[in-house]
């Protein structure tokens, strides 16, 4: 298989501290009106007034919409777009956490296209492209200022639903780490813990043939050359300040780490994808109302170790990238998912689905709807069948890591 790459990103991306101030020019290059979507949260804080002063003094006019939720429920987006529609914005802007900036990118679809989003759950459905949207993260985790995917909540349903579409990559993301300076410690770890998933998985998913119409007809196509780089150094940053940051909220070179790891591993796994972690967390979050990144984190130990002999390699490079200096690929791959399980650990995740609430008799529906989820079993390096996932979803749930090597 020859060397393959292949990355999907926003037109401009400006990361460091202090460049939030660069709002108003780069809005200024979409129009002069722009729908802003935040949560009540951060809508009242100072950074978001020298925002919306900053697009004033571009000229920019600006309706707020302040009441985006946890994982977006359908209905609040089309609240919000019915509201907007009279004002016919030139661009969306969304400023928080990973709803802001999937309640953004929904607003400019629905704005632009029109519809229900239920027309375009799924891969390719965006007809075209969108309203310019720009995102500014307050939190180092989803990705989203640099992906192709929006997640909502639709009430039908009881899983999230995700909408995946290189039309839905923001048009410009401003990620300024002071902007999480003031994040509570508990979301650091995680949406930490979610970017160090969104690395891994990304790195370790199943390479592809590399043929010219993959992209063209696939959102996710698996591991390159490009994404890995992006991957391995989201693994890096977080591996030496995901600890510190969680523990030290006020430490601005951890800070920075994490939301650059970040938005590196948004940008792996927006073209990369994600996998079984992943999957098992749609129906475990759905049953349990844990926060995304705390579900995903939770599998992650155990996905390693089922998909370790698939992924020899990948994961001893892993290995190196958390720190485990020295040893044989074997040693430094099992290393990697100790190294791993000890940060995860430390910060605070959940170490069992048991622990994180799932009842025992919902791991045979849970497993099921896991492995429905085609677009990210299909990523995983190793294969995985009804037994193999009950099998998984066991040792998940007993804390049993040599039984997820089965």
């Amino acid at each position: 298989m020859g060397l393959f790459g292949a990355l999907r990103l926003p037109r401009e991306i400006l990361f460091g501290s202090g460049q939030r101030k660069a709002l108003g020019i780069v809005a200024a290059k979409s129009g002069r009106r722009a729908l802003v979507c935040t949560d009540e949260r951060f809508a009242a804080t100072p950074s978001f007034a020298e925002m919306l002063a900053d697009l004033g003094n571009w000229g920019i006019e600006i309706p707020v919409h302040d009441q985006v939720q946890p994982d977006v429920p359908s209905d609040t987006v089309a609240a919000c777009v019915a509201a907007a529609k009279g004002f016919a914005p030139d661009m969306v802007i969304g400023i928080g956490g990973g709803s802001c900036l999937d309640m953004a990118k929904c607003a400019a679809l629905l704005l632009t296209h029109g519809g229900a989003l239920a027309d375009y759950y799924g891969e390719f459905k965006v007809p075209g492209a969108v309203l310019p949207v720009i995102a500014v993260p307050t939190t180092a985790g989803t990705g989203s200022e640099v992906t192709p995917v929006a997640v909502i909540s639709d009430p039908v349903r009881v899983l999230k639903v995700g909408i995946s579409s290189p039309h839905l990559i923001a048009t410009a993301a401003i990620c300024d780490p002071d902007l999480t300076l003031t994040c509570p410690l508990g979301l650091t770890a995680m949406t930490g813990a979610d970017a160090l998933t969104h690395a891994i998985e990304a790195f370790t998913a199943k390479r592809q043939s590399g043929e010219a119409s993959l992209p063209q007809q696939h959102v996710f196509i698996g591991k390159s050359a490009l994404t890995d780089h992006y991957a391995l150094l989201a693994m890096r940053l977080l591996g030496r300040s995901l600890e510190t940051a969680v523990k030290d909220g006020s430490n601005a070179e951890a800070r920075a780490d994490v939301m650059l790891a970040a938005m590196a591993a948004g940008c792996a796994f927006g073209t990369a994808g994600t996998a079984a972690a992943h999957a098992i967390q749609y129906p475990v979050g759905a049953l349990t109302h844990t926060a995304h990144g705390t579900g995903v984190a939770c599998a992650l130990p155990y996905v390693m170790a089922y998909n370790r002999s698939s992924s020899l390699s990948e994961m001893a490079e892993i290995g190196t990238a958390l720190g485990v200096a020295n040893g044989s690929v074997e040693e430094r791959s099992q290393g990697a998912i100790a190294a791993v399980r000890r940060l995860f650990g430390a910060i605070g995740i959940a170490p069992t689905l048991a622990k994180l609430g799932l009842a025992e008799d919902q791991l045979d529906w849970t497993a099921e709807q896991a492995l429905g989820i085609d677009r990210l079993i299909k990523n995983n390096p190793r294969p995985l069948d009804l037994p193999d996932m009950k099998t998984l979803l066991r040792a998940a749930y007993d804390g049993d890591m040599t039984r997820a090597t089965a």
